[in-house]
């Protein structure tokens, strides 16, 4: 079995520095807005999981921020190393009761936004290893009051970096960014879309090399359209209307984070941050 562990390491590291880099530019878009708010950063080492093995290492940092544009922004990075339980492996690519051992490394962020007119987002990328080893992820745009084109704007930055990756990227990891941000109980989509892939598979060093290059195109395509987004939309003028119907859609986001979320139940399955985890869900939301 291949030893991923220095891929693991610049994967873990490309995945800090793009965290750092959206924090700062998050950060100086509140300063745009007359505020100081800043992100409070918070260490968590993992717990082993019930059945897991010896020598289970890892952890992470919670990176949360509550300011006047961003009402809640988390964005969390974490590397951990163990095993699966068993009940939960034959679920994971390249796992089993038999060979459980796994290692994780990744970003994931989701913004809720103060104004109705600026959009929700999420975006997510990690390499795991099993007995085999992948990256997956993605970005996907969550508006509240939808505005066609910045719809199109956040699609096309995504489509030009699929498109220096692969061919057929943009349309297939976009048809399951449809597929999967999908309440099948609303029978609605959780927003318009973007991206989503997984099991992009890396047989050898090469293929490692052309996936981790795209999965840090992806990271950049993030930073080059949402700041950008919300400083177009951030100083509108919005009625209580607005506000209801963010909260009602708020109430549908936490829905699929809690029911049918990949990340949230592999968290949960695998000893991580309970408060990192649940960082997606929104500050206020309603339900009619």
């Amino acid at each position: 079995m291949t030893d991923w562990t220095a891929q693991t390491a610049l994967a873990r590291d490309w995945f800090e520095t793009l965290r750092n880099r959206i924090c700062a530019e998050f950060e100086a878009i509140e300063r745009e807005a007359g505020s100081s708010a800043a992100f409070e950063y918070t260490p968590w080492t993992r717990a082993a999981v019930e059945g897991g093995a010896e020598g289970e290492t890892g952890g992470g940092t919670r990176g949360l921020m509550k300011g006047q544009v961003f009402e809640k922004v988390g964005v969390n990075v974490s590397t951990v190393v163990g095993s699966l339980s068993k009940d939960f492996a034959g679920t994971i690519n390249g796992a089993s009761a038999e060979q459980n051992a796994f290692s994780a490394t990744g970003i994931s962020l989701v913004a809720h936004m103060a104004n109705p007119h600026v959009p929700a987002v999420h975006m997510n990328t990690r390499f795991l290893t099993t007995t085999k080893a992948w990256f997956g992820g993605g970005a996907d745009l969550n508006p509240p009051i939808p505005y066609d084109e910045d719809t199109a704007a956040f699609h096309a930055e995504l489509k030009a970096a699929c498109d220096a990756h692969g061919a057929d990227y943009y349309e297939r990891y976009k048809a399951w960014a449809d597929d999967y941000f999908y309440i099948p109980h609303r029978k609605v989509h959780r927003g318009v879309g973007g991206i989503f892939y997984d099991h992009l598979e890396c047989a050898d060093e090469a293929a490692w090399e052309a996936n981790f290059a795209y999965t840090q195109a992806v990271g950049e395509a993030f930073l080059a359209v949402f700041p950008r987004l919300v400083r177009k939309r951030m100083g509108m003028e919005f009625t209580s209307g607005d506000k209801a119907r963010q909260l009602e859609w708020r109430g549908r986001y936490a829905e699929f984070n809690l029911v049918y979320d990949r990340g949230t139940l592999f968290g949960l399955k695998t000893g991580g941050n309970i408060d990192a985890i649940l960082m997606s869900l929104p500050p206020e939301a309603t339900w009619s």
